[in-house]
């Protein structure tokens, strides 16, 4: 599970797992030390993580203050009680979206300021799969095509004073018409554009962890089931 707070990557890993090679370089023992701001430096794995220690944590992430973490990983000893007590914490609500291809480009949206990808909210009565294709439609203009689901990510913020969580189901998708592609305005999209790879790599630069994110789960599936 991966969580985005503040745009931070927060994966929540199982007792038994263990961060990606490379993911860490500062690791915080819960069941020895305290979880401390001052310890949240780049890339950081804390190990034997309780509710009590996830709590502070998301707490010192969800802060304004400026903070050096890079990315989280926390070992929790019971996931299944740190997934429910997650949703106990946060208003859970679901989303999805799409990653739309044409031959070798991307649809992308800029929205915000930032790059981005088309989703939107699900609405009574949806399926996920139904969610994804329709939000994509209504925020392009296009039709699509429904492939395999690449991902689901999680991300936080503040609606009212209330907190949120988004759950957001990610699909791939092949364009069947764009001829009459355009942004929805209402939704705040200032423009759609076709990327290649090289122009979505730039674009990331200037989007959010969660889409990054998104992209690499992508380029995973396809190594692995390169004819879907």
């Amino acid at each position: 599970m991966i969580i985005f707070i503040n745009d931070i990557p927060v994966r929540i890993l199982k007792a038994d797992e263990q961060p990606g090679e490379g993911r860490v370089n500062h690791i915080i023992d819960a069941a020895v030390e305290p979880v401390t701001q001052a310890k949240l430096i780049h890339h950081v794995w804390v190990q034997n993580a309780g509710e009590a220690e996830t709590n502070v944590l998301l707490n010192f992430l969800d802060a304004k203050v400026p903070t050096s973490v890079l990315s989280v990983s926390v070992s929790v000893k019971d996931y299944d009680a740190i997934k429910t007590y997650l949703r106990s914490k946060f208003k859970v609500v679901k989303a999805a979206g799409g990653l739309v291809r044409k031959k070798d480009k991307f649809l992308m949206i800029y929205r915000l300021k930032k790059w981005d990808l088309p989703k939107g909210k699900r609405e009574k009565g949806e399926s996920n799969k139904e969610t994804a294709v329709r939000e994509v439609e209504e925020e392009c203009n296009v039709s699509v095509k429904l492939g395999q689901k690449i991902c689901t990510t999680w991300h936080t913020y503040t609606m009212n004073k209330r907190a949120m969580m988004k759950k957001t189901r990610w699909y791939v998708m092949d364009v069947i018409d764009d001829t009459k592609m355009r942004a929805q305005i209402t939704e705040d999209i200032e423009e759609t554009r076709w990327m290649n790879r090289k122009e979505v790599y730039h674009a990331l630069e200037h989007s959010y962890k969660s889409i990054s994110y998104v992209f690499e789960q992508y380029y995973e599936v396809m190594e692995i089931n390169p004819a879907k």
